[in-house]
């Protein structure tokens, strides 16, 4: 499977984990802290080929990804679950299986930064999103089900609408935890 958009990931070990499951090109990042001159090349490959951020499931994974999307926007994201990417105690793109990269690129969501998108605060309470005892398991759940990783109550908001997730999806990912459930 080629694909055309270069993917960015953290370092080394995950640039031979893409290269296990895809023919593709990666950009490494060399990890958190991310130095100009590789946003710039993020910035041309985002201009000439298109960029899919694939970054571990992590805080210091997620603060490169939010760090990317705000330099080179329109970016493309692919998420991988904690699970999917646990080994002996280490987190990270690394240590996914070939299958898991090929589902999570698969499954890959584009940016839209600063547009309003259908989902409210509103609809993340009456779902048990936010402010409740199993609200992080069910953000956890939905992250899942969408293909958009895991995040805390406004910042699941936020990524619900980014990536312009339609409030008909949202609904059968919500009904599908809530069978889950019984």
């Amino acid at each position: 499977m080629k694909i055309k958009e270069v993917i960015v990931v953290e370092g080394r070990d995950d640039t031979a984990a893409i290269k296990r499951a895809v023919n593709a090109d990666t950009i490494e990042t060399g990890g958190s802290a991310i130095h100009t001159w590789t946003i710039e090349k993020i910035r041309l490959a985002q201009q000439k080929r298109g960029v899919i951020i694939f970054t571990d499931p992590d805080y210091q994974g997620e603060r490169i990804r939010k760090i990317i999307s705000k330099a080179v926007p329109g970016c493309k994201h692919a998420f991988i679950t904690q699970e999917n990417g646990m080994k002996k105690g280490d987190i990270g793109v690394e240590n996914a299986t070939p299958e898991v990269i090929i589902q999570a690129l698969s499954e890959v969501r584009t940016e839209m930064a600063d547009t309003a998108g259908e989902i409210t605060a509103d609809d993340m309470l009456a779902h048990g999103l936010t402010s409740g005892a199993t609200s992080k398991e069910r953000r956890v759940k939905l992250g899942e089900k969408l293909g958009i990783g895991y995040a805390n109550a406004k910042q699941m908001l936020q990524r619900l609408n980014a990536f312009q997730i339609k409030r008909d999806e949202f609904e059968a990912a919500m009904e599908a935890i809530d069978k889950e459930r019984e």
